[in-house]
């Protein structure tokens, strides 16, 4: 099946505080954020009507755009309320929800202070990040060249635009090698995470993950460690090395797009989902169809 482009859709996009038609949402080519990925933005899902964890994604734009130098000029709650409103704008309930922001084409150069922040919403139905089969049998990732930075070098808490080259360019030679993702390692050579989502590994029982000291803490990260918590599944965050990985007996990768997704092989090394992996999984899609008060009733 063809792919439908996405500057060629119908509905309506959220650009600096108004909704335009789709095709006319646009920005000059001369806009810093394109030249010098001044941008900043947030994936997020909706399901059933409510958009997981909003207010959380909404913070984490604003702090990030604060990280990069630059104020968005639209509240928490404005960005929220315009999340909220490009969803019936476009008449969907379980979709994907994609805010961004970025410095525009006020000023050309490396310096930016004369530019103006631009902002958009769109939103579009988007399925398993995997696919369906994928998600349930799991996914082969192979081993990234490229490495997370150290966070003296870049801004690594931050969801910023530029951090993701590297993901695009170690995912397309994933894929070129007939795996699914790939596996990054951090600044030091241990391990880090995938390309746009977090890892988990089984070893004895416990829930082992990377500290995050240099990439994104993700929300849904966070999230994963709740729920085995509340499972009373014993959870490590700490330095994983690579030749560790053979301990695992069960593998898995967490973020909004992925969700909980198994993972069946990691270069030369083969894992089987098994209960843990099944049980995050089915309480994670049990919370995200929660409504926004019963996700908070369970968090008090």
């Amino acid at each position: 099946m063809a792919l439908v482009p996405f500057d060629d859709r119908d509905g309506w996009i959220w650009l600096d505080g108004v909704f335009v038609p789709w095709r006319e949402a646009k920005l000059h080519v001369l806009s810093h954020g394109l030249h010098y990925a001044s941008a900043v933005f947030e994936g997020e899902r909706c399901y059933a009507g409510n958009i997981f964890k909003l207010r959380e994604h909404s913070e984490r734009l604003v702090a990030s755009g604060r990280m990069l130098g630059f104020e968005i000029p639209w509240s928490v709650e404005e960005i929220d309320a315009a999340c909220i409103e490009a969803l019936k704008r476009n008449g969907l309930t379980d979709a994907y929800v994609r805010p961004i922001a970025w410095r525009g084409p006020e000023e050309m150069g490396v310096a930016a202070k004369a530019t103006r922040i631009h902002m958009a919403i769109a939103v579009w139905q988007w399925g398993a990040y995997f696919g369906v089969e994928q998600r349930m049998k799991g996914i082969r990732l192979a081993m990234a060249k490229w490495r997370r930075p150290a966070p003296d070098t870049a801004p690594t808490a931050s969801k910023a635009a530029g951090l993701y080259m590297i993901g695009t360019l170690s995912k397309h030679a994933a894929m070129d090698e007939g795996a699914d993702d790939a596996l990054m390692l951090d600044f030091k050579g241990d391990v880090a995470e995938a390309t746009g989502a977090n890892i988990f590994f089984v070893m004895d029982g416990a829930l082992h993950t990377p500290t995050p000291i240099c990439f994104l803490d993700g929300i849904t990260r966070r999230t994963v460690i709740g729920l085995a918590k509340a499972r009373q599944i014993p959870v490590v965050e700490r330095t994983i090395r690579v030749e560790e990985m053979a301990r695992a007996s069960e593998v898995f990768v967490v973020g909004t797009a992925a969700e909980v997704t198994p993972v069946r092989q990691i270069g030369d090394l083969s894992f089987t989902p098994g209960r843990i992996t099944e049980t995050l999984m089915r309480d994670y899609d049990a919370l995200v169809r929660m409504s926004p008060e019963e996700v908070a009733r369970r968090a008090a």
